[in-house]
């Protein structure tokens, strides 16, 4: 009972511990890592989506942008619309055309004009302290805002391209919508999309914000996955514009000293440019597949549910077991989780993995624990009953089990008993009686387990002992003689002992017996006695009764085992009680 109150506490302090970190999101660097891996997987880009890029070579040959004239993107412009039947159905130009600056502006703001399928953008500029909203919500006000030149604003479209950084500086959000004096803004890329609706005569999707306005973006490429032009190529022609046929354009910074990359979820050690992370975005709004942050709460609530299960079972179960469970536990949290995501839910990853992790080694350690200091408590049963010797080899081996039930086996049977036990012990006080039986119950003992034998039990002032029982033992015939010649040689010493301080002396009489046995759980389901039976055991009984003091008698079966190495006398055939023919017994003298 204690156990198992100990156990469903365990149970209870794993699930406490899940629910906790889930809500407060403790290691949310270490969280991030593991959701980006996992919910930011490669899902394929279309092929419809192209990147015109300001890179290197364009730089190399026009010279730094901020030298050119504007009339380079209305050349862009016009190259992609030559044909009426093959532009684009977009072009999205991720650079901010802020002031006047040449001829070069007229001319491009007429190109834009012209052809009403030109996005550009603006700039929002966000306060640098934070504020608090009605509801409790922090957030950074914008408080400026930086736009195209009035007369290429009047003719496109235009959409902000601030991108929104989580703490550790990666871009995993967007923000579609934003305020700025009563008035709205969209995202670039939201501009884009809905252009592209309306050429297309699609209905736009729904994205859904959480409480701060923002949506977490699933990418659809890595830095480099979008099918990328040099935009100096196009200008020169050495690319076809019919190649941008039915597509969505955007062109942007493709060179990192333009500094314009940013880190992203998917990239790794690279950076992905501003624009590739726009034609991201407008990906995920073509196929609807941003995400929110999921309930917390009901995240901590289910998983700290499934952990205190998990606990339990971690302590019930065998190691193996418990891997596969945990392995399957974990594999199917993230599986579900991945499928939460990709339908617009987002949840945390990592806590639910630590702790039944934690739980599993925990489990294992105290099961550990529990098993040796059981396998210590048995064996310190056998020590009670088998030789320490072997007992140790159980030990080492770690094999300590008995068969249940009955077996066959042959063995060596020894049998003792004090001669004299009765008129001594009606003559001495009953403490005296107890001194005197335990100090030859002890060298009876010791005997015993001194050659490897197994003590079955005591029955009075009488020892029963078995070789080759529980366990296997060599030479087990010769080992039940010695034990027997020990226990006659050492009551010797303890007659003399006891004759001077109580003026009374006893002795042993052995019988020793060998053959086939059934060994095994003697008794009924609430107690049983690991014990031998049969005739091999009975006429061992017998010997011993016919045993005077100081004799070690044996049978003929167990004398034609050992005749080379005992010295006997003969005593001759003597019946034996229960038995309708007598048995041939020899007393030993010595063993060699």
């Amino acid at each position: 009972m204690r156990k198992h109150i100990q156990v469903v506490i365990e149970a209870l302090v794993a699930g406490i511990i899940v629910f906790l970190l889930t809500i407060t999101n403790l290691f949310s660097p270490l969280d991030y890592i593991a959701r980006d891996r996992l919910y930011q997987a490669p899902r394929g880009i279309k092929s419809d989506i192209k990147i015109i890029g300001i890179d290197a070579k364009t730089l190399e040959e026009l010279g730094p942008i901020q030298t050119w004239s504007r009339s380079v993107y209305a050349d862009l412009i016009n190259t992609l619309n030559m044909d009426e039947n093959t532009k684009p159905y977009v072009i999205g130009v991720d650079v901010l055309f802020s002031g006047n600056v040449d001829e070069g502006d007229q001319a491009l703001a007429e190109a834009a004009g012209k052809y009403d399928n030109v996005v550009v953008v603006n700039q929002l500029q966000y306060s640098k302290k934070w504020e608090t909203d009605p509801n409790g919500i922090t957030y950074y006000p914008v408080n400026g805002i930086a736009n195209p030149y009035k007369e290429l604003m009047e003719v496109t479209s235009v959409g902000y391209c601030n991108v929104s950084q989580d703490s550790d500086g990666t871009v995993r959000r967007v923000i579609p919508v934003e305020t700025y004096e009563g008035n709205t803004y969209e995202t670039f890329s939201k501009i884009i999309y809905d252009k592209y609706c309306s050429e297309l005569g699609l209905t736009p999707n729904t994205i859904p914000t959480d409480m701060t306005g923002r949506s977490i973006i699933n990418y659809s490429g890595k830095p480099g996955d979008y099918e990328y032009i040099s935009m100096v190529d196009v200008l020169n022609g050495n690319i076809d514009p019919r190649v941008f046929s039915d597509s969505v354009v955007f062109i942007g910074a493709y060179d990192p000293e333009m500094q314009d990359d940013f880190i992203v979820p998917n990239g790794g050690s690279a950076q992905m440019y501003g624009v590739e992370i726009h034609a991201n975005i407008f990906q995920s709004y073509i196929q609807g597949r941003f995400a929110l942050e999921g309930s917390r709460y009901f995240l901590g609530i289910v998983t700290a549910l499934i952990a205190m299960v998990l606990h339990f079972l971690f302590r019930k179960l065998k190691i193996w077991q418990s891997i596969i469970l945990l392995l399957v536990s974990i594999g199917a949290e993230i599986g579900i989780l991945v499928a939460f995501n990709n339908n617009g839910h987002s949840f945390f990853v990592i806590y639910f993995p630590i702790v039944v992790v934690i739980s599993f080694i925990y489990s294992v350690g105290m099961n550990y624990l529990i098993e040796s200091r059981k396998k210590k408590k048995v064996l310190n049963a056998f020590r009670k009953y088998v030789a320490p010797q072997i007992v140790e080899e159980i030990a080492k081996k770690g094999d300590f089990e008995i068969k249940v039930g009955g077996e066959n086996r042959d063995i060596a049977v020894l049998f003792v008993d004090i001669r004299g036990f009765t008129t001594m012990s009606e003559a001495l006080e009953p403490e005296q009686v107890v001194e005197i039986l335990n100090e030859y119950l002890t060298l009876t003992t010791k005997s015993i387990f001194d050659n490897s034998g197994t003590l079955d039990k005591f029955v009075g002032d009488a020892t029963m002992a078995v070789f080759n029982s529980p366990f296997y033992l060599e030479d087990y015939e010769y080992k039940a003689v010695c034990a027997a010649m020990d226990i006659v040689k050492g009551g010797e010493a303890i007659e003399e002992k006891f004759q001077k301080r109580f003026g009374r002396s006893v002795g042993f009489g052995v019988g020793v017996n060998c053959g086939p046995a059934v060994i095994g759980n003697v008794g009924c389901d609430f107690r049983m006695d690991f014990t031998a039976i049969g005739d091999t055991v009975n006429t061992a009984a017998r010997l011993e009764a016919n045993a005077k003091k100081g004799q070690v008698l044996i049978s003929d079966v167990l004398y034609e085992r050992l005749k080379d190495r005992l010295e006997v006398a003969e005593v001759g055939e003597i019946p034996l009680k229960g038995k309708t023919k007598g048995v041939f017994v020899y007393e030993v003298k010595k063993v060699l």
